[in-house]
């Protein structure tokens, strides 16, 4: 009966979406041009995101939640005109997204990555490395310690981060009874919370280039120990899982894995994965050159962007580079790197390495669809001017609550995230108006500020699921997407309302020495509170 609810819900909210459209085609018709729409900068920029992601979470489907977030974008920007609508959505946003250097860059750095994980799998170095891992961690415990070190030490980037964590420790949590949407969580959760306090990494250099009229990587350095939802984020894992307790939806989760099934609900859309061929000729060599390798070249590619080979100093050109082009070429190399040393070990011949591109490709579908409509759902929102809205919003709260401003900057970044799905198009709104506001004025509080600004930025990052990091942790667990973001959405609002309450402590103390360790312990008391509550039961 509640499934069918579900889809009762998605038809009804389809079909009067399908009227809206057809009857619009009667009243406007006649027009040539998509006219300036009305709802430009007002609180209707952001129904689409908000409409998408309703209705994943209602229906459990992704695609056509994206697309009628996407369609309901398009509806508003051409003011219900059924020309300007179709339009809109292919020439303003698919077109557009894909014909993006950037966009197009990610999307060819997924499918090398797809193709290198393809081959360690073929070639029995991830078989052999789960083997090797399996020897040594002995609990779950341990093999979720694993997973989050292995997310901290791979802070170059998001994406490169969730699908090598997922890749290397899928095997080990899957041996050990680990749920999916737990593992999806972990890497998630070590994905852009730890590259938002790296000072070398892709998010840095990004941080850095909005920072305009400061010392951009000075001020990143100053922000750490106040990007209090990266840290607490950290803690959190890391003390729920010496804890050993859970709670929401997770725990349901948890809970069956114990008994044999890592999935929980039906939507099982890696399941197949594993029925790949794997080499018997493979060891942990196989698994762990290629991966330095391509951390390596990802490193030289990246500031090979900045100009370090011009003359440009390494902390500059990291700052400097451009991610998509990096990654691209870092990962190029690291494949023809990988391919070369399985035929010299003749791990794997020539047509079998050739085999594992197409088989990288497919693998990595689910995830370029998922980023295709998340951004040209973003393309929609920018097109009715959501970051105009957001931006004088922010100006009208900066009178007289400057003590405040940290919070409620950490409140609209986490809720402007969530409904973008971009955590960097964020910093790019907020930061030049945080740095505009206190100009000239307190500088500790501009550091606490901005800080607030990237930690809200990564905290509704985190919870959307339109957020590219998010679909790429999902595709890194192969976990099923919906049943990622549901399990992880309790945690990221503790983490959230936590870091909310530090914020408010940061703002007055105006150092970390104190507000740091307030958010600590608030957290800490928060799970021991919620296991105790969990025992009760």
């Amino acid at each position: 009966m509640k499934s069918f609810s579900k889809k009762k819900v998605c038809t009804v909210v389809s079909c009067i979406l399908l009227c809206v459209l057809m009857c619009s085609l009667t009243v406007f018709a006649a027009d040539g041009e998509v006219p300036d729409t009305r709802y430009y900068s007002t609180f209707w920029a952001l129904v689409p995101p908000i409409v998408a992601i309703a209705l994943a979470l209602i229906t459990k489907e992704v695609y056509s939640s994206l697309f009628l977030g996407i369609l309901v974008g398009a509806l508003l920007y051409s003011e219900f005109s059924f020309e300007g609508t179709v339009v809109h959505i292919f020439q303003g946003g698919i077109i557009s997204v894909l014909s993006d250097s950037y966009n197009v860059g990610i999307l060819v750095f997924l499918v090398i990555l797809g193709a290198m994980v393809s081959l360690m799998n073929r070639a029995g170095g991830s078989a052999a490395f789960g083997k090797w891992a399996g020897e040594q961690i002995k609990s779950r415990v341990g093999a979720q310690l694993a997973t989050i070190a292995l997310g901290v030490l791979i802070f170059i980037d998001d994406y490169f981060n969730c699908l090598t964590v997922g890749s290397v420790m899928r095997p080990v949590t899957d041996k050990h009874n680990i749920s999916r949407a737990k593992l999806a969580y972990l890497i998630d959760a070590t994905a852009a919370p730890v590259c938002i306090i790296a000072p070398i990494s892709s998010w840095a250099a990004a941080v850095t280039g909005f920072v305009e009229g400061e010392d951009g990587f000075s001020i990143f350095i100053q922000a750490i120990p106040y990007n209090f939802y990266a840290l607490l984020t950290i803690v959190m894992m890391i003390a729920m899982v010496a804890m050993k307790t859970e709670f929401g939806s997770m725990k349901v989760h948890e809970d069956n894995a114990v008994k044999g099934d890592i999935y929980t609900t039906e939507n099982r859309p890696y399941s197949g994965a594993s029925e790949e061929v794997i080499g018997r000729k493979g060891t942990v060599l196989d698994l762990v050159i290629p991966i330095l390798s391509l951390i390596i070249c990802c490193v030289i590619g990246m500031i090979y962007t900045g100009g370090f080979f011009e003359g440009v100093g390494f902390v500059e050109a990291f700052s400097n580079s451009d991610a998509s082009v990096g990654l691209v070429l870092g990962s190029f190399f690291g494949l023809v790197i990988t391919i070369a040393l399985y035929m010299i070990r003749k791990v794997l011949n020539f047509s079998d390495c050739m085999a594992c591109i197409p088989e990288g490709f497919k693998a990595m579908v689910p995830a370029i669809m998922i980023l295709t409509f998340a951004w040209t759902l973003k393309a929609m929102t920018d097109s009715l001017g959501a970051a105009v809205f957001v931006a004088s919003g922010v100006e009208k709260f900066a009178g007289g609550l400057m003590n405040f401003l940290p919070a409620i900057i950490f409140l609209i970044g986490c809720f402007l995230a969530f409904a973008t799905g971009t955590s960097w198009g964020t910093f790019g709104i907020l930061i030049p108006i945080v740095v505009a506001i206190f100009a000239n004025t307190n500088h500790e509080l501009m550091i606490i500020s901005i800080s607030a600004c990237m930690a809200g930025a990564v905290c509704g990052d985190h919870c959307s699921p339109i957020s590219d990091t998010t679909i790429m942790a999902s595709a890194g667990a192969q976990c099923d997407h919906v049943n990622h973001v549901s399990t992880q959405l309790p945690y990221a609002m503790v983490a959230a309302a936590i870091s909310f309450v530090t914020y408010i402590v940061a703002g007055f103390v105006q150092t970390a020495w104190i507000a740091l360790p307030t958010g600590i312990v608030l957290m800490l008391g928060t799970l021991v509170v919620m296991k105790k509550m969990n025992q009760n039961r």
